[in-house]
């Protein structure tokens, strides 16, 4: 893992650790979006991991879809 990628991953992290017991289990998609940013930031880097996490939260509302969403090789 890059040091970008290891450093926008404490706070994933961080809300994995403290904020997601607490928040309950409603993600609309499979890996959660905690896990898929995780597997972005380790398969691509901090940019392009950044990213796919950045449009993979930004898919998570009221309107968007649900199912699996895998992290693209």
């Amino acid at each position: 893992m890059t040091p970008l990628a290891w450093t926008l991953a404490l706070p994933v992290k961080t809300y994995r650790l403290i904020f997601s017991p607490w928040v309950g289990h409603n993600c609309r998609y499979h890996p959660t979006c905690s896990a898929y940013a995780l597997e972005a930031l380790r398969k691509h880097g901090g940019i392009k991991g950044g990213w796919l996490t950045l449009r993979r939260i930004g898919r998570c509302q009221p309107w968007g879809g649900s199912g699996v969403d895998n992290v693209p090789d």
